[in-house]
């Protein structure tokens, strides 16, 4: 049965969902903040400034205009950046139908900046209960140019209300699209968020000439910390080895599809921050989820050394260099002694 679907955000992992649904026989409407942006894809249906190559299929409807987008939607997908959920979710509530009650699903991949708040919690925050059914994250490895050419594609389905979860699942899968379910919506947004800043140190890494030995292991270690971090804010340790953790982690920090690679990339062969972002044309999430992972390390006692490196580099303009020095030349230390840290939480939990 087919789904009315608005989808908020014509970005290239936007569109890409919007017309993933689509052909997959669902009602869909994409939302652009732009409204020259809804004409050219309307008229032309190619999304030119994100994936030019990519020809949407005709039945997709696109609008800049978000009442229009919204009437009668079953479910709405937030794939806005991280920073623009709020606003965007404050105009979407004056603009549901009394009895609407969509399903709330976001991609998002971020922190917001002033409050810390992941972004379900920022939806959940915004849209009254009464107004919405569960909230749903898709997360997991995906570049949108790989789905775009039907790539084999796996992610995670997210929400404390399995049903829901379950729903989502059915209307994203298909031959090259497969959803999985998991309940632990803080360990899958957080493993979402902060690939993106170990992202940034793979890249800088690789702009740097260093090889494979020293970006495997930036990788590996990344992972423990971000799995340091979450266990410690709730999360399951076992989710940072899923979809949202080990697998976003490996596409995200090697592949030259992800901006937070290319971002590192440029700063590691010298280019300024200022110009990397303005040379991008789109936004870099590690950037602001860097200094919001710095300060939630700090508040939650946790050592994230890489991460505070990234830090340095991007906030502190510390050369490259210098901080890998840094980081090499710590105390020694056991290997797994955030998998340590893990058990005691659970001890305490049981």
């Amino acid at each position: 049965m087919a789904t009315t679907i608005a989808v908020l955000g014509a970005g290239s992992w936007g569109t890409v969902l919007a017309n993933l649904l689509v052909e997959n026989g669902h009602k869909v409407t994409l939302w652009t903040h732009h409204e020259s942006q809804a004409v050219e894809l309307m008229t032309t249906h190619y999304n030119q400034h994100y994936l030019p190559d990519f020809r949407l299929d005709d039945r997709l409807v696109v609008t800049s205009d978000l009442a229009l987008a919204l009437a009668d939607a079953q479910v709405i997908l937030f794939v806005v950046p991280t920073n623009a959920i709020r606003s965007v979710a404050e105009s979407v509530v004056p603009l549901l139908a009394e009895n609407q009650k969509p399903v709330i699903v976001h991609a998002a991949k971020g922190l917001e900046k002033q409050t810390e708040l992941r972004v379900s919690q920022v939806l959940e925050a915004v849209i009254p209960a009464d107004k919405r059914q569960g909230i749903v994250v898709i997360s997991g490895p995906s570049h949108a140019e790989d789905v775009a050419r039907r790539d084999i594609t796996t992610l995670t389905a997210a929400s404390t209300d399995v049903a829901c979860a379950q729903a989502v699942q059915t209307l994203f899968m298909n031959d090259y699209f497969r959803l999985y379910t998991n309940t632990d919506v803080l360990g899958v947004e957080m493993g979402a968020a902060l690939k993106n800043v170990i992202a940034i140190g793979a890249g800088a890494l690789h702009g740097l000439g260093y090889g494979d030995n020293t970006k495997a292991a930036l990788l590996t270690r990344g992972l423990a910390e971000i799995t340091r971090l979450g266990v410690k804010m709730g999360a399951d340790p076992m989710t940072f080895i899923g979809l949202s953790g080990v697998g976003d982690l490996i596409v995200t920090g090697t592949s030259v599809h992800s901006r937070n690679w290319r971002a590192g990339n440029a700063l590691g062969q010298g280019e300024a921050l200022p110009d990397v972002l303005e040379n991008m044309g789109m936004v870099v999430e590690g950037v602001s989820t860097t200094k919001v992972a710095h300060e939630l390390a700090a508040e939650q006692g946790v050592d994230m050394p890489i991460t505070d490196a990234i830090y340095r580099v991007l906030y502190q303009n510390e050369p490259i260099r210098t901080v890998i020095t840094d980081l090499m030349r710590r105390a020694g230390k056991p290997e797994f002694d955030f998998a340590q840290d893990s058990l005691q939480t659970d001890q305490k939990h049981v």
